[in-house]
């Protein structure tokens, strides 16, 4: 089958003959599922607007919520420098109030 001109009869005696049922089946299925990816291409094509802005607005949230859990951290972490910054100073203040107390006696 080197040339077009040799394809023409194989496909006509082809097109004449009772496809059996086995293919048959197989062109059923194949219709079905072509027709599935054309409308599964048509439901996306249409929703496609809705899912990117739900999807924006879900890495909006999620980068919202992380600033918001940065700030909680920072937050955090200067609080407990402020809080040793406050015991190293109490401390500080509690060794010269013994010295004094010693120095007094």
């Amino acid at each position: 089958m080197e040339t077009v001109q040799e394809l023409i009869p194989l496909v006509k005696g082809m097109i004449g003959q009772k496809p059996s049922r086995r293919l048959v089946k197989v062109y059923v299925l194949g219709g079905v599922l072509a027709l599935f990816g054309v409308v599964l291409v048509l439901v996306e094509t249409v929703c496609g607007p809705f899912t990117a802005a739900s999807r924006l607005r879900d890495e909006e949230a999620a980068v919202a919520e992380l600033r918001a859990a940065r700030e909680r951290q920072a937050l955090h972490t200067q609080a407990l420098q402020e809080k040793e910054k406050g015991k190293q100073h109490d401390a500080a203040l509690g060794s010269r109030a013994l010295a004094h107390r010693q120095h007094a006696s």
